[in-house]
This record gives C-alpha cells, structure tokens and sequence, in this order.
C-alpha cells in the first residue's frame, strides 16, 4: 500500500512539472505573437513620405553595362547569311531527362568577358567591352563589320546570358533569379522574392555589390520614397538583396533555442525522477 501511494505522488509530480513546463513554452509564444501583432503600421508600410499627387522625374536613364565575367550571346545576321556565318559561335545541343525520355535542347554558346575587360571576337580579334552597354557594344561590333568591309549590311544582337540577382533573408522565397531584360529594380528583385515576411526590418534592405575590384554595402529604408535616389535602386548583375530580421524574429529565435534546451532538461528531469522512483521501489 505505501509504495502504491508513493509511485502515486511520483506520477503526479512528473505530471504537474510537465504541465508547468507546457504552460511556460505557451506563454513564451504568445509574447511573441503579441508582439508581432502589435506592430504598427509605419514600420510597415512602404513609401509612406510619398506624394500621390507629384509626378516624380526619373533622375537618370539606367543602362546595363558589360563588366568582367558576363557571358555574352552575340549574333550577327545579313541578307546573305553566308557572310555572317563565320562571326557567329555554333549552337550546342544537350540532353536533358532520362534516357528513355531525353529531349535535345539547344542554346547559343557565349563570350566571357576574360579578367582584362575584353573578349576574343572571330576575325575582329579582341574587343574590349567593359564597361560598355549593350548597344554600344552592337554599334561597335557593326561599325568594324561594316569599315572592314566585311557585311555591308549587319544586324547584330548582343545579349546577357548571365544576368542574375540573389535576393536573401527576410523574404518569403529567397534565391537567385535570372533577369531576361535589362534592367531590375530593388523593389521588383524584392517582388520575386515573395516580398519582406512581417520580420524583415524594411529601413534595413542591404545591397551588396562588386565592382571594380570593390564591394559596397548600401542599406535601405523602403519607407521613404529615397530609394528611388539610391545608385543600387536599379540593380546590376550579380547583385545580393539581404533583408534585416527583426526583433520579434531575433527574439523567436531565443525562445526557441532555449525551448529546446529546455525540452532536453525536462526530458533528464523526468528520467531521473523515474530512477530515483524505481531505486526506491527497491
């Protein structure tokens, strides 16, 4: 009878803590629940200082500009296609699928802008593109054609083929994405990205960029309609978005951590108190 009563207390000992430990986690998360919904709307919403009113004049035209390691894809055409065929790298096919459902797939092999700013053009030797934009690179290549008297009557498309941006952090799909324009500006790499979580700090959205050997790290407040003067509001290749967490999500981040340690001491705790039980059952 004594040790019934005794693994009784020990029983409702390991269920009374287990209940504390639940309601403690529980209060935990409704802190910081509460203190997400709490949020006020100016460290949310975007552009707030903006007139609706007021045409805003776009400062400058942006254009994309060849650096070091951009891949090109650059075609040359003519009305006699013979004598555009040697200026133009061949078309590759690959497999993609599995070998019982394999389709070929083509593409058009590129020109990489080697460490000196140049690329190995054929017949016109190297070309020196960095720098440059794409049409001064169309304009440059046809007035060689043409002065060389190589193709009276050229056509010449350049294209990026590496033209990415990562976006990171905060956001609801982070990753790379690939840009088939010419231009991307912060708030549509944002877009692609899912837009900022309700934990993304929006007066801290860093853009980092490389070039020239350099690398800047330019934040932003997307608050205020001043991004639209910031030199990264049109972003470049290989650009990297990365968005700021919070406090809130600082704070989630301890809770859990300290959850799980806590899972792990309640965890020791019941397993002594079972031992302890069982030694003095004996």
């Amino acid at each position: 009878m004594t040790f019934g009563i005794m693994r009784m207390e020990n029983l409702f000992s390991i269920r009374s803590f287990c209940i504390r430990d639940f309601l403690r986690h529980l209060f935990f998360v409704g802190l910081v629940a509460l203190a997400g919904a709490c949020a006020s709307p100016e460290k949310v919403l975007y552009l707030q200082d903006v007139d609706r009113f007021k045409q805003q004049k776009i400062s400058e035209a942006y254009e994309v500009r060849l650096h070091k390691d951009d891949l090109l894809a650059i075609m040359v055409n003519s009305k006699n296609p013979e004598l555009a065929l040697p200026f133009n790298l061949p078309m590759v096919t690959y497999q993609l699928g599995t070998n019982m459902g394999a389709t070929g797939q083509q593409r058009v092999l590129g020109y990489l802008v080697d460490s000196e700013g140049n690329i190995d053009f054929p017949i016109l030797g190297k070309l020196h593109v960095d720098g440059l934009t794409r049409l001064q690179l169309t304009e440059r290549i046809k007035n060689k054609l043409i002065d060389g008297d190589l193709i009276r009557d050229p056509i010449v498309t350049v294209q990026l083929l590496n033209y990415k941006i990562s976006v990171m952090g905060e956001v609801a799909r982070p990753g790379s994405f690939s840009i088939s324009s010419d231009r991307v500006t912060l708030l549509e790499a944002l877009s692609m990205a899912g837009d900022l979580t309700i934990y993304g700090k929006r007066d801290r959205v860093a853009v980092i960029r490389e070039s020239e050997g350099k690398r800047t790290v330019l934040y932003h407040d997307l608050r205020s309609a001043d991004i639209f003067e910031s030199p990264c509001y049109y972003l470049q290749q290989n650009d990297i978005v990365y968005v700021e967490p919070n406090k809130a999500k600082i704070g989630q981040s301890e809770i859990n951590q300290n959850n799980s340690v806590g899972v792990w001491l309640s965890a020791i705790s019941v397993l002594m108190s079972v031992v302890t039980m069982i030694v003095t059952l004996k």
